[in-house]
């Protein structure tokens, strides 16, 4: 086994980045690598090839790497559909729902799984990066923990600390860590680094050396805030972004259990249309050319969401003006007639009215959908995913959105009422272009290219500003 650990001194501190950068930077001396998260949770899934679901960062890093995600690389995966409660994913499957308190009591249970899952990891590659979560000095949830110390402590992984000198209080972040954790867990560390640096980095030299000699730990550098970082899909809606362009003015109603949001990130690379996240309490601005309803955890929930801040009005509104919307997997059930969940799959069981934009109904059944498509749309070939619950029919779906191969999704009478159910369409350069074309719109091509080189960048820019060669050492 030859891996080495990045944990954080707490939440967003950028694991996700530096693990990707790590990966790009390892793979390009010609080592097999690997990502791996045994914990994670986030609603932005992806679908693997062994037909399961992970975190997106994880797929992200797996790219990185030149791999296929795989359902190993996150073998736990919680997706949250209420402030208290999750869906917990093992090995890629649902495998229930989860209340935070009776969470801790299933862990014991997932540890085995993380630990086999690394365990093939580790058979098949010559190196194994892995991303922690959260941050390890959350002590009062050390004794049951997966994800951090836990975790390494189990399989005897090597582990460096980041810290985040954007948000403030570094050398608290790093040499606190060391003073609340036990001594067993501070002999895991072998060193750290500081992210997100602004301005020169010499101007923290004073300070590099105070963590070392408080901590007796080694650093591995200063990173410098990563410019390019907007070009990498976000795993957290925290970091949902808006762009400034001009033109076509797309907007994406900011729903609390928005899933797999990375479906924008093309267009908001576009430089001739303008993308704005709505947040709640906010009305559909009266320019806007196209309403997205993306993509949710919880259908039903979102649903009621939505009506509370008022954008079911301002969305008939919109289309009374001639606006176009579009629903994404969750957004196009909403769109329909009535959500019918006779299970309680979604919820509580019942029917519920939906928005009315789509002469369409669904129906959920408790089996997730889970595969990759590919296929046509507009004339373009279109590729993508479904991770869903739910069968959605009805008199649009006569006028399928996509075929692939099977008819996907419905469009309205008027044509202005789109819904389908893939996910990551709007990667695809040819149907985006068409798709904005009808919109008045015109496109850039290169988005999936574009990815690729700022992993190349982003491995390159940590190759200036960390010892990434005796950070790598440390896992042998």
């Amino acid at each position: 086994m030859v891996a080495v650990m990045i944990q954080g001194t707490g939440s967003n501190v950028g694991k996700s980045m530096l693990v990707a950068g790590l990966c790009r930077a390892a793979t390009r001396r010609g080592l097999s690598v690997a990502p791996f998260k045994p914990q994670n949770m986030s609603n932005n899934a992806a679908v693997t090839g062994d037909g399961g679901e992970i975190g997106r960062a994880q797929a992200l890093q797996a790219r990185a790497c030149g791999l296929e995600p795989h359902t190993d690389m996150n073998p736990v995966l919680l997706k949250p559909e209420t402030d208290r409660g999750a869906q917990v994913i093992l090995q890629g499957r649902a495998i229930g729902r989860a209340e935070a308190r009776d969470y801790q009591g299933l862990k014991p249970r997932l540890l085995g799984g993380v630990l086999d899952s690394f365990a093939r990891l580790s058979a098949a590659h010559d190196l194994v990066i892995v991303e922690g979560a959260g941050s390890p000095a959350e002590v009062n949830l050390r004794p049951r923990d997966i994800a951090n110390m836990g975790f390494a402590r189990a399989a005897g992984v090597p582990v460096v600390l980041a810290g985040d000198i954007d948000r403030g209080g570094v050398i608290a972040q790093i040499v606190g860590t060391q003073a609340v954790i036990d001594a067993g867990d501070a002999a895991m560390i072998r060193g750290f680094l500081v992210n997100k640096f602004r301005g020169d980095p010499r101007l923290f030299d004073d300070g590099y050396r105070m963590i070392e000699a408080r901590t007796g730990w080694r650093g591995f550098g200063v990173v410098p805030w990563f410019a390019d970082a907007h070009r990498l899909p976000a795993e957290d809606a925290v970091d949902l972004r808006a762009s400034g362009g001009a033109g076509l003015h797309v907007v994406c109603l900011a729903l609390s259990r928005i899933a797999n949001f990375d479906d924008l990130d093309p267009l908001a690379a576009e430089p001739g249309l303008r993308l704005t996240m709505l947040a709640p309490g906010q009305a559909i601005p009266g320019d806007a050319g196209l309403v997205i309803v993306p993509g949710t955890k919880s259908t039903l929930g979102d649903l009621a969401f939505l009506r509370a801040q008022g954008w079911d009005i301002d969305l008939a509104a919109h289309h009374r003006r001639g606006g176009h919307v579009l629903g994404i997997c969750g957004g196009y059930q909403m769109l329909g007639r009535m959500i019918d969940d006779p299970s309680g799959a979604d919820g509580v069981a019942g029917q519920v009215v939906g928005l009315g934009l789509l002469d369409v109904t669904t129906v959920m059944v408790p089996d997730k959908r889970l595969t990759r498509v590919t296929g046509t749309a507009l004339g373009q070939p279109v590729s993508g995913y479904e991770i869903h619950m739910g069968r959605t029919d009805g008199p649009d779906c006569a006028r399928p959105f996509a075929h692939v191969p099977d008819p996907d999704g419905a469009i309205s009478a008027d044509g202005r009422v789109t819904g389908s159910y893939l996910h990551g369409l709007f990667s695809d350069d040819a149907f985006r272009a068409a798709f904005l074309a009808r919109l008045g719109a015109a496109s850039r091509p290169g988005f999936e290219a574009g990815v690729d080189a700022a992993l190349d960048d982003l491995a390159d820019h940590l190759e200036a500003h960390l010892d990434v060669a005796a950070l790598l050492a440390v896992a042998r």
